[in-house]
Formats: C-alpha cells, sequence, structure tokens
C-alpha cells in the first residue's frame, strides 16, 4: 500500500527512533527492518531516511560510527543516546493519543 508521502515524512523520525532503540543498524538495515515489519507497506527512499537519520544526528538523537563489515565494504552504524530514547517515548506516546483522537473521529467518537 502506498502511503501519503507527508504522512510518512512525519513520522519517519518515531519508526527510526523506535528500530533504533532495539539495536543498532546501518542505513539500508532499517530500511530493510521497516519494510520487513510493516508487510512491506514502507518502503523508505534513501533520500527519506537519511536526511531524517542526519538531523536526529545533527540534534544528539543518534551516534554513528563506521564499520567494515564481512564483504569489506565501509557500513555507518547508528545507534539511539538516552537524548534519543527519551525522544523516542515522548513521541510513542504523542503518537497513540493522535491516533486514538483520529480513530475517535473517523468512528464518530
Amino acid at each position: 500500500m502506498n502511503f501519503d508521502r507527508e504522512l510518512l515524512k512525519g513520522s519517519i523520525s518515531l519508526l527510526i527512533l523506535k528500530l533504533l532503540s532495539e539495536r543498532e543498524m546501518y542505513g539500508y538495515e532499517i530500511i530493510q527492518e521497516a519494510s520487513r515489519r510493516s508487510h512491506e507497506s514502507f518502503e523508505f527512499k534513501e533520500g527519506t531516511l537519511y536526511p531524517a537519520l542526519h538531523q536526529l544526528y545533527k540534534r544528539g538523537y543518534l551516534r554513528s560510527e563506521w564499520r567494515l563489515a564481512k564483504n569489506g565494504r565501509q557500513r555507518k552504524y547508528y545507534s539511539i543516546t538516552a537524548k534519543g530514547r527519551k525522544l523516542a517515548r515522548e513521541r510513542q506516546r504523542g503518537w497513540v493519543l493522535f491516533t486514538k483522537a483520529i480513530d475517535a473521529v473517523l468512528s464518530n467518537g
């Protein structure tokens, strides 16, 4: 299913923070994991993911580290900071409240 790009754009940082709160990952791995968990509903493009990762990093919510993969290529791994964990919890609570409110309106309360 193709979701409205604006809906996805507004929620990508929450999804990234949630995934990285479970384990560190490199960019393409984040794309694959979001796709797998959403039953292929989310197919992030690199042009969407990497700017979001860079903004989260710049604001201190993520750390990054270059590592050599088994295939000999360098990969940049991202992990969440304590500040990022706090933001993830706040955004997840906000998301739950938001979706409950939307559901209430759509179902006529």
